[in-house]
């Protein structure tokens, strides 16, 4: 039985999967991608994998989710087609997350066909982060670590902020626990934005429950995208008094204007982990390296340990 963990990484994030094997101590496998003009995919692996434990590393950007995720199934496939013993999935950002339940007639559940679409290809272990609803868990037949960037959060505030006028704040009523189980993790106080909605997909009236005069606001949240939302929570926040406010995200998707939002906005700072990628700079975007926590579930994962110490710890 082969003993060396086999790190493949996909097209979508070639500097995470460096960084995750320089922490494993060793290298990324060598592969080939061809796109043909018609935009086909053409993809070999370099170098054996037969009776190898092989993780695959994929991450998605804004506007080639699509591209990565055929890409993910076809390194899938092909490892499964060149008889690696076992195929595991890192897929730090879960595509189509927020589509999880049929929350209108005719609506699909995106999240459990990308549920089938994995096992379908071949894999046999799922490691992700911070999935927009953990019931995703459930659409899988195949094991799934869901990890959290919740440790990781947690030293960098208590690193860049004071945390004797700190307050954490849920941007909504669904982050809501989120929120306070960092504030509980910290012993600081909690705050919650109710948004009104007057129809889908639009904001209206923003109504702060807590307060957060002269305090540094910190808002929690798992996804930002166009980071509209977080721009007028920041605003609403600013109103009540707060000194400074900061937003921190795990998936940092930033699409559309979302950059554009970040700069005019009042926010302080936008912190985000660097599962995601090709995302344009900006001053205020400062990012959080969480490739020590996926390097060390892969590792765990490889000798058969539990990964539930890194639920509530990061790896130095």
């Amino acid at each position: 039985m082969a003993n060396e963990i086999k790190l493949i990484a996909g097209s979508g994030h070639p500097e995470l999967g460096t960084l995750m094997a320089s922490r494993l101590g060793t290298r990324v496998a060598s592969t080939t991608h061809v796109k043909y003009s018609n935009q086909e995919m053409s993809i070999s692996i370099g170098e054996s994998v037969r009776d190898e434990d092989v993780f695959i590393l994929q991450s998605t950007a804004p506007g080639e989710v699509n591209d990565g995720l055929m890409e993910l199934m076809i390194l899938i496939n092909a490892c499964r087609s060149a008889s690696a013993r076992r195929i595991t999935v890192v897929l730090p950002s879960f595509p189509y997350s927020r589509q999880d339940k049929k929350d209108k007639s005719r609506a699909p559940i995106s999240a459990k066909l990308m549920a089938n679409m994995l096992q379908v290809s071949g894999c046999n272990h799922v490691i992700t982060m911070d999935l927009h609803a953990s019931q995703i868990q459930g659409f899988f037949n195949v094991p799934v670590d869901n990890l959290y960037a919740e440790p990781s959060v947690l030293r960098w505030i208590q690193e860049n902020i004071n945390l004797d006028d700190c307050v954490i704040v849920s941007p909504d009523a669904g982050g809501a626990k989120r929120a306070a189980a960092i504030a509980d993790r910290l012993k600081i106080n909690f705050a919650l934005i109710h948004k009104e909605r007057p129809r889908p997909n639009v904001v209206g009236r923003m109504i702060l429950v807590g307060d957060v005069q002269d305090k540094v606001a910190i808002i929690v949240d798992d996804i930002a995208d166009t980071c509209g939302t977080l721009a007028k929570a920041a605003a609403t926040l600013n109103e009540h008094g707060a000194s400074q406010v900061y937003a921190i995200v795990t998936h940092g998707i930033l699409s559309g204007n979302a950059i554009d939002n970040i700069n005019q906005s009042c926010l302080a700072g936008l912190v985000v982990t660097n599962i995601g990628d090709k995302v344009e700079r900006c001053p205020k975007l400062k990012v959080i390296d969480v490739s020590g926590t996926l390097a060390e579930a892969i590792r765990r994962t490889h000798n058969g340990e539990s990964v539930s110490y890194l639920f509530t710890n990061a790896p130095l």
